[in-house]
């Protein structure tokens, strides 16, 4: 026997609500949020640079 619960009641488990909460929606931004950019960082590019350069400079000091 399956018990259908009243439309007017709230989903005691709430997953719709957490369904929702991991679904992405399109919605535009609001007015004082920052838009995305779709470039990385600087500070990122220059870390990477950086431990490359490390990296390459502990090979050449294991070498010799």
């Amino acid at each position: 026997m399956v018990l259908r619960m009243p439309d007017n009641e709230l989903d005691p488990a709430a997953s719709t609500q957490m369904f929702r909460a991991f679904v992405a929606e399109d919605r535009p931004a609001a007015p004082g949020e920052p838009a995305r950019r779709s470039t990385p960082p600087v500070l990122l590019i220059a870390g990477v640079v950086v431990a490359i350069i490390v990296v390459a400079a502990a090979v050449l000091i294991a070498v010799s």
